[in-house]
């Protein structure tokens, strides 16, 4: 499907054609929903009461449904009632109740539809669904919610699509030890009759929302600890389970209070809700979810201890809850019209999360690991043929889940940054304000933003970045020197990692802003806009395209210049970010057949003296890239690149050490950390040996043996050199270990081991009892480090392959992880035969679109 936009041009582009949606006949104003859920069967009960406005003359009413049991269903019009008992049709595949009355209520009217219902309280981690956690020995549950994209409707009957925005009056019957939480505050509690214990619970109602989408919505029943802050002129409170050390949310509690006072002087508009909560979830598919004022994560993604965890982890944490804060605004306030417009959610909240946290913490210089994180991300799907736009027509509901990729996120962040950069930062925050408050409460296109922001600049935003938009993948620009004059030749052509285009693929020219950088700074107003253009250059002894590397291309230089850049990096001419990214261009455009192996071993070769962490982290993540494409190779190869690796971090990382004083700078944490790690597993004696001895005392009871930042090197390192003794003291700590980020840390780890025995061992983690739906991709990663363990992954997807699918049902995200996980290290003909082969003939709906990438890669 998306292949078949690659040249299409973006005035003939329609992204609704073909959407299977709900009849407009009717549109939702106002639901009122009572749930109240049974522990002892994981179950509940429910009534919605749902106002409607009639828009046409109609004898029928078509809702969204799943997995829900109706018991009874009445309509009201005019004050009378049309029916007690309509007919009832349910089809499956379209998760479509259909309710049919003789009776016609005529359009203009008001009508009401109120529906009794059972629903489960799955373990799917969708709808409203349970989630377990260990208190003294004991599991225990609460209820919550995870509705984004299409599982409102498992919750209850509704219109479940994100422009059909309607306000909600939410009722929670619990026991009165339980906290009710949903996204707006509590106006009344009453003592009721439980149709489930047969006793009496407490009925706790919200104050009505306002107009929102059916995603958003969220409630949650449960034994939670709470903290709170006054720092905001509103309430905002951090909630977890009692097996959760409360305090551990007070460093997103205070962040999340001064984020959305920022937020609200940025965007010049107040946040509308009375109150935001943040709840950390045992049981969580994703990383965190924005619903409106009740934003749910995962536990790690919002609890943090700085005893336990480090630098980077504090840095994901600030990363997530402030993506998560810049959605209540976009996303929340002004919606997508539809699911192709998911980028406008997911782009401009990890744009709006590195802005934020760029102005909270400069220290952390979060743009420049921007270039080797989400623009590296972006640039590595997207050179895959099987990429999509970053609007990409979305026609039913099991192929939504499936865009929430780095093309959504992370290329729709980068479209972002390019255009902020274009238009400078002022002007394009003036765009996001005037856009924010046109729209508020109100459903948008792409085009709504472009709009915007053309208003605020005045330059032809739609026109230059519906391009990018609409069309899948980006170019390669290829830079040649014209002799005897100071200019170059730039050329564009499509990027493939295949480095196989077609010509029918090569069609679609981008505009590209060339960032010239030369001695005398940095032009921005150079864009290529055809297929091959000349421009001036003040000097030939220096210059660079893409400076800084907001422009989403890589390019490509003759080995002569790339030389010259290699010495101009050395002579303080580049950027730390034009560092990182010309060695990652260098490596993409290598691996591609672009040029050789050893011209990107040579140049980052010459960077031994590079005195930046976000450089190393390039340099080795190719480095990395290029041994995992070379793992099935003979073992004499294998050693060599592995020698290589250690040859240029070991003295680096002895000089840097590994110890960490408590006031450690954040940056040189992380960069200590990459260097021991990356010496250690390529085979560094005396790091071996420090880990060996460090993991020794730990294991003997001093739990500060070890520090958090290189806690996951320590673990790596001891297996892949170790056997029985220390993995089952890794295992040991996945499953005692008190905070979540030290469990995930070791069950990450467990990968990393050679043996078949031990190989098999972490192969029967992921479907025991011992691990949870949300964390099966965990241990699996670390096997894609050996061959042996690439091979025995994909035996153990297919000998597993109906326990695997049944605990990561499909549609939902965590299948599409597992099976690139066990599909995707493969690096010959033969093998990509082979797992097509298992394929054919079996159902991939759900994953189809991930299992093409991985077998692309």
């Amino acid at each position: 499907m998306c292949r078949a936009q690659d040249d299409v041009a973006a005035s003939s582009f329609d992204v609704s054609k073909n959407r299977e949606v709900l009849p407009t006949n009717v549109k939702p104003l106002h639901y009122h929903l009572t749930l109240e859920p049974d522990f002892e069967k994981f179950s509940y009960e429910g009534t919605v009461i749902i106002d409607l406005d009639v828009k046409e003359d109609t004898t029928s009413i078509s809702l969204n449904s799943l997995e829900i049991n109706i018991h009874s269903t009445k309509i009201l019009a005019g004050g009378s009632e049309i029916t007690s008992s309509p007919k009832l049709t349910y089809n499956e595949d379209a998760q479509v109740t259909t309710v049919a009355f003789d009776r016609s209520i005529t359009a203009g009217s008001q009508a009401q539809l109120t529906q009794t219902f059972t629903g489960q309280l799955n373990d799917k981690m969708a709808g409203f669904y349970r989630s377990s956690y260990k208190q003294d020995g004991t599991t225990k549950y609460l209820a919550t919610t995870q509705m984004e994209p299409t599982d409102a409707r498992r919750a209850f009957p509704c219109f479940d699509e994100p422009a059909l925005k309607a306000e909600y009056t939410i009722t929670l019957i619990a026991d009165k030890h339980h906290t009710c939480l949903s996204n707006m505050d509590q106006v009344s509690e009453t003592e009721v009759d439980s149709k489930i214990t047969g006793g009496k619970r407490k009925a706790v109602t919200f104050r009505k929302t306002p107009l929102m989408s059916t995603y958003l919505l969220a409630f949650i029943v449960g034994e939670l600890n709470c903290i709170e802050t006054n720092n905001f002129r509103l309430p905002v409170r951090v909630f977890a389970t009692p097996d959760n050390d409360i305090e551990h949310g007070r460093f997103s509690l205070e962040l999340a209070a001064r984020t959305l006072d920022f937020y609200e002087k940025t965007f010049d508009s107040q946040f509308p809700l009375p109150k935001m909560d943040m709840v950390a979830i045992p049981d969580f598919s994703s990383g965190a979810m924005e619903n409106w004022g009740l934003v749910t994560y995962r536990v790690v993604d919002v609890l943090f201890d700085p005893k336990t965890s480090g630098a980077s982890t504090k840095e994901r944490v600030a990363e997530v809850v402030q993506h998560e804060l810049a959605h209540q605004w976009f996303g929340n306030l002004v919606t997508m019209d539809f699911w192709e417009g998911l980028w406008l959610n997911e782009g401009f909240a990890t744009w709006m999360s590195w802005y934020s946290c760029n102005k909270f913490y400069p220290e952390w210089k979060v743009w420049q690991s921007y270039v080797t994180d989400t623009l590296q991300g972006a640039l590595s799907l997207d050179s895959l043929r099987s990429s999509h736009p970053i609007e990409v027509p979305v026609k039913r509901a099991d192929e939504i889940n499936q865009i929430f990729d780095a093309i959504s996120y992370s290329k729709g962040s980068c479209v972002l940054r390019m255009i902020s950069k274009y238009l400078g930062e002022q002007t394009f925050m003036e765009g996001v304000r005037r856009y924010l408050k046109k729209h508020a409460y109100g459903n948008t296109k792409t085009e709504d933003l472009w709009a915007a922001l053309s208003d605020a600049s005045g330059k032809p935003v739609e026109k230059i970045m519906d391009i990018w938009t609409k069309n899948v993948g980006y170019p390669v620009v290829t830079v040649s020197e014209n002799t005897g004059s100071n200019t170059i030749k730039v050329k564009q052509n499509r990027f493939l990692r295949t480095a196989d285009v077609k010509p029918e693929e090569d069609k679609t020219l981008f505009p590209v802003f060339l960032g010239l950088r030369t001695k005398e700074g940095v032009n921005e107003d150079l864009t290529l806009s055809d297929r091959e253009q000349e421009f001036e250059v003040p000097d030939k002894d220096f210059f660079k395209l893409n400076a800084d590397h907001s422009g989403i291309y890589r390019t490509l230089y003759s080995p002569s210049r790339l030389e010259k850049l290699g010495q101009a990096a050395k002579q303080g001419l580049l950027s730390v970010e034009d560092r990182a990214g010309m060695i990652a261009d260098a490596g993409a455009l290598a691996s591609s057949g672009y040029g050789k192996t050893s011209g990107i071993l040579s140049l980052v070769k010459s960077f031994n003296d590079e005195p930046e962490f976000v450089v190393w982290s390039e340099i080795l993540s190719r480095i990395s890239s290029i041994r995992s494409a070379w793992v099935f190779e003979p073992e004499p190869v294998r050693n060599a690149l592995k020698s290589f690796q250690r040859s240029l971090v070991s003295s680096k990382a002895h000089s840097k050490g590994w110890t960490f004083s408590p006031d450690e700078d954040h940056i040189q944490a992380q960069f200590k950390a990459l260097l021991f790690g990356s010496a250690g597993l390529a085979g560094d004696e005396e790091i071996i040996k420090a880990a060996q001895d460090m993991f020794a005392k730990f294991k003997n009871g001093d739990r500060s043996a070890i520090h958090p930042n290189i806690r996951g090197s320590v673990y790596a390192i001891v297996l892949r050199n170790g056997g029985e003794e220390e993995y089952d003291a890794v295992l040991n700590e996945y499953l005692t270990a008190k905070d979540a980020d030290e469990r995930n840390t070791a069950l990450r780890s467990l990968g990393r081991v050679e043996s078949d025995n031990l190989i098999n061992r972490t192969l029967s983690l992921p479907l025991s009892d011992q691990v949870k739906g949300q964390d099966v991709y965990l241990p699996l990663g670390g096997l894609r480090n050996e061959a042996k363990g690439i091979e025995a992954l994909f035996d153990w997807l297919t000998s597993n392959w109906d326990a695997i699918e049944q605990k990561c049902p499909p549609g939902l995200s965590m299948l599409s992880s597992v099976v690139q996980i066990c599909t995707s290290g493969f690096t010959s003909e033969e093998q990509l035969k082979k797992v097509q082969g298992w394929f054919e003939g079996r159902s991939t709906k759900g994953f189809d679109r991930a299992l093409e990438q991985s077998q692309d890669a």
